[in-house]
């Protein structure tokens, strides 16, 4: 299993560090990139645009002193099989080639 996750992290990592800040994290299931606008906005567009579902970060973290640790980040999560989770990362890098190129 931890193989498999591996060559999602790594698969999907190439894929979308040209368009997204994506590291490898040491253990889990799941990326967490910084979002170019709001991780709400990213997400909903993502979303309506891609057909594929990530959780924006502010929904998993608490506001202290007015920050919020998730903000501007969201939650990818590799649970799909490896052909799947490759074609929502080209999704990915498609919408922000489309909606967030420089």
């Amino acid at each position: 299993n931890r193989a498999l996750y591996r060559a999602k992290f790594d698969a999907v990592t190439a894929r979308l560090s040209a368009t997204l800040d994506t590291v490898t994290p040491p253990a889990g299931f799941y990326l967490w990139p910084k979002t170019p606008v709001s991780d709400t906005v990213f997400a909903r567009g993502l979303l309506e645009k891609t057909n594929v579902a990530v959780l924006p970060g502010s929904y998993l973290g608490r506001e202290v002193d007015g920050i919020n640790p998730g903000a501007n980040h969201v939650r990818l999560a590799l649970v799909a099989t490896l052909e799947e989770t490759l074609e929502a990362a080209d999704r990915i890098a498609d919408f922000m080639a489309q909606c967030y190129s420089a």
